[in-house]
């Protein structure tokens, strides 16, 4: 994973990600199914211009859904949840 925008496809905005933010320091991004936790790490310190102390990985499975009568899956997703040094923040604003 060479470009930092390759490995971060979006942010996760939930109600548990952003209690996560205001008080503990750690941000959660769906990110590539290949990408490693250094990939990670190195991607948000350069888009974001910040110092990561750790990162956490979660696969997430899809869920089953139906479109009128036709049954399927939604599409597996990788999640990270990354902790940031003691007074960083990101400001998505």
């Amino acid at each position: 994973m060479k470009n930092p925008y390759d490995v971060i496809i979006k942010t996760v905005i939930t109600e548990r990600s952003t209690d996560l933010q205001e008080n503990h320091r750690k941000y959660t991004f769906e990110v590539h199914p290949q990408a490693s936790k250094t990939d990670i790490g190195r991607a948000v310190e350069k888009i974001f211009k910040v110092k990561v102390t750790d990162v956490n990985t979660i696969k997430m499975h899809g869920k089953r859904r139906r479109v009128r009568l036709q049954p399927g899956y939604t599409s597996d997703w990788k999640k990270a949840v990354v902790t940031l040094k003691e007074g960083e923040r990101i400001d998505f604003a």
